[in-house]
């Protein structure tokens, strides 16, 4: 018998138990690997897988935890909702920044943005976005689709035009620049380490 004392065909479809159960096996780990990591108890665990235990808040979020994510990604009930999330265009709570140089749009999901942020980023000619270092580990990488920019990430420089990408350092000051006559299009995807 296998240590979950439970098939996930027996636990109820769409439960904390079979969550548990599913992300456990997914990463190949035991109720005592897993209790090691979450500092859940074992019987408590499989208590959990069973049904048999409805966990409080504190435990839940340690459960999660330790599988590396929040509670709501645990206790996430995927199939009552859309498996396709859309940000509109029009959606200015998306919206980072708007003015007269620089447009910036979140293309990620809000609730997403823990490792990595998608933007787009508008930038007006001869207007730069100026940032300070962000966190040690922290990557960007720009791809233009229209006009003609410069990035510079500490003392590295290079022109990049429309379908080149860049992949550097954000961990250090830097800027993207529109060094072209027209509007300057791009994508950014930051990283974080």
């Amino acid at each position: 018998m296998d240590d979950t004392t439970m098939t996930e065909s027996q636990a109820e479809p769409g439960s904390l138990s079979t969550r548990v159960i599913e992300l456990r096996k997914r990463r190949g780990l035991t109720l005592e690997q897993l209790a090691a990591a979450s500092g859940v108890s074992r019987s408590m665990l499989s208590q959990i897988e069973r049904g048999k235990a409805n966990p409080t808040l504190a435990v839940t979020l340690r459960i999660a935890q330790a599988f590396d994510m929040n509670i709501g990604d645990l206790v996430d009930q995927p199939w009552t909702a859309s498996r396709i999330e859309v940000v509109r265009s029009d959606d200015a709570s998306q919206l980072f920044r708007d003015d007269h140089d620089c447009r910036i749009r979140t293309l990620s999901p809000l609730h997403m943005e823990k490792n990595v942020e998608f933007y787009e980023i508008r930038l007006a000619p001869g207007a730069r976005l100026q940032s300070a270092a962000h966190f040690e580990g922290t990557r960007e990488l720009l791809t233009v689709t229209q006009g003609h920019a410069r990035i510079e990430a500490g003392e590295n420089r290079c022109e990049l035009n429309p379908g080149d990408s860049a992949h550097y350092h954000a961990d250090l000051e830097h800027t993207i620049e529109n060094v072209g006559e027209g509007e300057l299009v791009s994508f950014l995807v930051v990283t974080y380490q």
